[in-house]
C-alpha cells in the first residue's frame, strides 16, 4: 500500500497502475451511471437534440446535473445569459473539489495537474478522498475512475438517444434514481471525522438551505461548499 500523503512530505504521483486502482474501484457505481446517462439521452431526444448532439455534449461536457439543467432552458430561441449562469451555478463546485486537491498533486507538471481535473466529478472525488485516507496517493486514481466513468456515460447516451419507448418513469419505479445519492451518503459517512467536521458541515447545510430559499436554482451548491470551507479554515486557524 502506498504510505500516507503528507504536505511537503513528497511528490505525488500519476501512474498507470493508479489509474487501474481508481477504475476497479469504481465499478460499484458505473451501473447508476449508465442508468442515468441513458436518462439523459432519452431526456435529450424529448427535448429535441439530434442523437449526435446529445452524445456530443455528453463526451465533451460530462457533467450530468449541468446537462439536465441545460435541457430544461433547450428551447427556441436558446436563452444563453440563464443557461450559462445555471451551468456555472451547477459546475462550481468543481472549484473547490480541485482546490481541495492541491497538495495532492504537489510535484506533477502543470499539464499533468490539469488534464487530470477534465475527469474530476463528485464521485472519483470522493473516492479518491476516502482511498487518501488509507495512503494512497497516487492521483491516477481519480483520473481511474474518471475515465471509467466518462465511456460509461458516454455509452449510455448513445443507448438511450436510440432508445424507443423508454421513460424516466420507467427508471424511477425501480428506485434507480436514489443510487447515486445513496452511494454519495455513504461516502460522507465513511469520511466523517466526529467533531472535527461538526462545525464546517453545520455552517455548510445551514447555508445551503438559506440559498435554496433566497438564492436562484442551483446556487445553494456552491453557497455550501463556500460556507463550509470557510468555517473550516477558520476552525483551523483557531487551532493553529
Amino acid at each position: 500500500m502506498a504510505t500516507p500523503f503528507h504536505p511537503g512530505g513528497g511528490r505525488a504521483t500519476l501512474t498507470l497502475a493508479g489509474v487501474w486502482r481508481g477504475a476497479r474501484a469504481m465499478l460499484p457505481v458505473l451501473i447508476p451511471v449508465f442508468v442515468f446517462g441513458a436518462a439523459f439521452g432519452i431526456a435529450a431526444r424529448g427535448a429535441g437534440l439530434e442523437g449526435w448532439a446529445a452524445s456530443l455534449m455528453s463526451a465533451l461536457v460530462f457533467a450530468g446535473a449541468s446537462q439536465f439543467a441545460a435541457l430544461d432552458l433547450w428551447h427556441a430561441p436558446v436563452p444563453w445569459v440563464p443557461l450559462l449562469l445555471a451551468t456555472f451555478a451547477i459546475n462550481a463546485r468543481h472549484l473547490l473539489l480541485g482546490a481541495s486537491l492541491r497538495m495532492l498533486t504537489h510535484g506533477l507538471s502543470a499539464w499533468k495537474r490539469y488534464a487530470a481535473m477534465i475527469v474530476l466529478s463528485d464521485l472519483n472525488w470522493a473516492a479518491l478522498i476516502a482511498a487518501e485516507a488509507r495512503g494512497e496517493r497516487d492521483l491516477g486514481y481519480m483520473v481511474g475512475g474518471g475515465l471509467a466513468m466518462w465511456v460509461v456515460w458516454l455509452v449510455a447516451t448513445v443507448i438511450g438517444a436510440e432508445a424507443g419507448d423508454v421513460t424516466l418513469t420507467d427508471l424511477q419505479r425501480y428506485g434507480l434514481d436514489l443510487v447515486l445519492v445513496v452511494f454519495f451518503t455513504t461516502t460522507l459517512v465513511g469520511l466523517y471525522r466526529k467533531r472535527i467536521d461538526d462545525l464546517p458541515w453545520l455552517v455548510a447545510g445551514l447555508a445551503a438551505l438559506a440559498a435554496v430559499w433566497w438564492l436562484p436554482t442551483n446556487w445553494h451548491v456552491l453557497v455550501g461548499g463556500l460556507a463550509g470551507g470557510l468555517a473550516g479554515l477558520v476552525q483551523h486557524g483557531r487551532r493553529t
